[in-house]
């Protein structure tokens, strides 16, 4: 009989830290870690779990770790999305940022087509499915981190395991397939020459004047003391909704009663510019960041990689099936409905990007292609508002419905 070696809430969330740490080291060191953009907790996680998975293959000790401060970092991080969705930042897009919309929208929808499909052709759980499609794939590992607990409660057992290596090569995948196909666009339909210059990205660093301003230690203070509080408020607000959407008998994950409210708070605050001052966005984004990258360090040391040895040609099925209609879909879909011109075939390079990793991989994407060519503008623009404001709350009310229709 395996031996179990149990870690309680403390330990856990230490051994995560540790794992973040890590791979801030690695991220630094190596270039290929830095080059894909590979996230540092995923990097350090993935070494913390190739350890539990040695223990386990080796001694026979299973390690099991506690998510309670893990839960709370990715209610925190969800919450301070809710506050970054401003409804008013949509002029900004104009018409490619609504086509930017649909298609994310389809994208979601085909992934998780794709994955179901793929999975129920093979005998194999739906779920399965789901744990390959839109969570890991355009959600990426906090999504992945997100979902997996509800589908564990859907009776798929390591679907931590599942959809957290699932976004792990999305990620990847993302970085090396968004680059080449907006260079393939580009070259083919010669929309632009490849620059002489080594100043082709002025200006990608900000679209618009910020205004410097010097703050004290204490009032630095005081405004993270203001953020934490309105993100509590938030949240507490957002147990009273997510009961509220419980009587609608829909499965909803955990964390999405306290999106909305942040998303509502945010709004209705912003009715006017002055009101939006007191909810400190900034520093509300900043305690978001730090949570996210906690609660990645927790999840991904906590991955039990031994889950996935029955499931692993299944799975890569699923996920190159996921790349290639992808790379498909940017093509002939994306890029004449965004205009054929030069702005589609970065935005392109940027869909990739986070249509299979995250926000971060479509904006290095979308640099490497415009460094090799010339800045551009509107593509910066609207891709951040996608990836702030829209993937999660669409990809969530997507995946919410796939898991309340599917048998």
């Amino acid at each position: 009989m395996d031996k179990v070696l149990s870690f309680d809430a403390y330990a856990s969330a230490g051994i995560g830290v540790l794992a973040l740490l890590l791979g801030l080291f690695f991220t630094k060191k190596v270039g290929f870690l830095k080059r894909f953009c590979i996230p540092a907790p995923v990097s350090g996680g993935l070494l913390v779990s190739f350890l539990t998975l040695l223990l386990f293959s080796i001694f026979g000790v299973e390690c099991r770790f506690d998510g309670t401060v893990k839960d709370l970092c990715m209610m925190i991080f969800f919450t301070s999305v809710g506050f970054q969705s401003d409804i008013k930042v949509l002029k900004k897009g104009g018409k490619p940022l609504l086509v930017m919309i649909g298609l994310v929208a389809v994208l979601i929808i085909a992934q998780n087509l794709i994955s179901v499909g793929i999975a129920l052709g093979l005998h194999l759980s739906p779920l399965f499915g789901m744990s390959a499609g839109s969570i890991p794939m355009s959600g990426g590992h906090g999504t992945a981190g997100g979902f997996s607990p509800l589908l564990e409660q859907m009776g798929l057992t390591g679907a931590s395991s599942i959809t957290m290596a699932a976004a792990t090569f999305g990620l990847v995948a993302g970085s090396l397939l968004g680059g080449p196909l907006g260079e393939v666009l580009i070259r083919r339909n010669r929309l632009s020459a490849p620059s002489e210059t080594t100043d082709v990205m002025t200006g990608v660093e900000t679209t618009e004047s910020r205004e410097e301003v010097s703050v004290t230690e204490g009032t630095t203070f005081q405004n993270y003391l203001i953020a934490s509080c309105i993100l509590i408020i938030a949240m507490a607000l957002g147990t009273g909704m997510s009961k509220l959407l419980a009587l609608t008998g829909i499965t909803f994950p955990t964390y999405f009663g306290s999106l909305l409210a942040a998303f509502a708070m945010r709004n209705l605050f912003g009715i006017r510019p002055a009101w939006t001052r007191p909810l400190r966005l900034g520093e509300i984004v900043s305690i978001g960041d730090i949570c996210l990258q906690l609660f990645l360090g927790m999840a991904m040391a906590s991955l039990r990689l031994w889950e996935l040895a029955s499931l692993a040609l299944p799975l890569t099925l699923i996920l190159v099936a996921q790349v290639g209609f992808m790379a498909l879909y940017g093509f002939f879909v994306a890029f004449p409905l965004l205009g054929r011109d030069y702005d589609s075939a970065v935005l392109v390079s940027g869909l990739c990007g986070f249509g299979l990793g995250a926000t971060p991989n479509a904006m290095a994407n979308m640099s490497a292609v415009c460094y090799k060519y010339r800045y551009s503008v509107k593509p910066f623009i609207i891709v951040p508002i996608i990836g702030a404001m829209f993937v999660d709350l669409i990809n969530t009310g997507v995946i919410t419905l796939f898991l309340n229709l599917i048998p």
